[in-house]
């Protein structure tokens, strides 16, 4: 148990901090190709949805197990806590809120992961329809 106390927080918040640097990175990217796309150049609906959706999926994974991995981190906290509760002698009130706060953190960290990553997907369908419309409009799409 002690080895679990030493390394989940560094583990949870590695864990996490890897997915929201990927959520950046794939809205960053997603958002300049929206910018730049001349959806005149395309000849079949369906490979502009594909090229408009490409690494949309990741955003959609992280966003919604963001806050899984946060409630794992406070569940293994929670758990810490309760094993240090049970082989002390007695128990101090203080250790224990502060152990609870302590493991709470990791579920803020997932909410703040995973809720601007799905309003930035959900974004990016929105500019994924509004390019699909744009084709659709031009000559070729009857």
């Amino acid at each position: 148990m002690h080895l679990i106390k030493a390394y989940m927080d560094h583990a949870i918040f590695g864990i996490l901090g890897f997915m929201s640097l990927l959520a950046l990175a794939y809205a960053i990217e997603r958002f300049l190709y929206y910018k730049n796309i001349k959806v005149d150049r395309y000849k079949d609906v369906n490979q502009l949805e594909n090229d408009l959706t490409q690494n949309l999926t990741i955003l959609s994974i992280i966003g919604s197990n963001a806050p899984y991995i946060g409630l794992l981190g406070t569940v293994i906290g929670i758990m810490v806590t309760f094993y240090d509760m049970g082989s002390g002698a007695g128990i101090d009130t203080n250790a224990v809120l502060i152990g609870l706060s302590l493991a709470l953190k990791a579920t803020a960290l997932g909410l703040l992961v995973a809720i601007p990553t799905l309003i930035v997907y959900t974004a990016c369908l929105r500019k994924v329809d509004v390019h699909i419309a744009a084709w659709k409009s031009l000559d070729h799409a009857a």
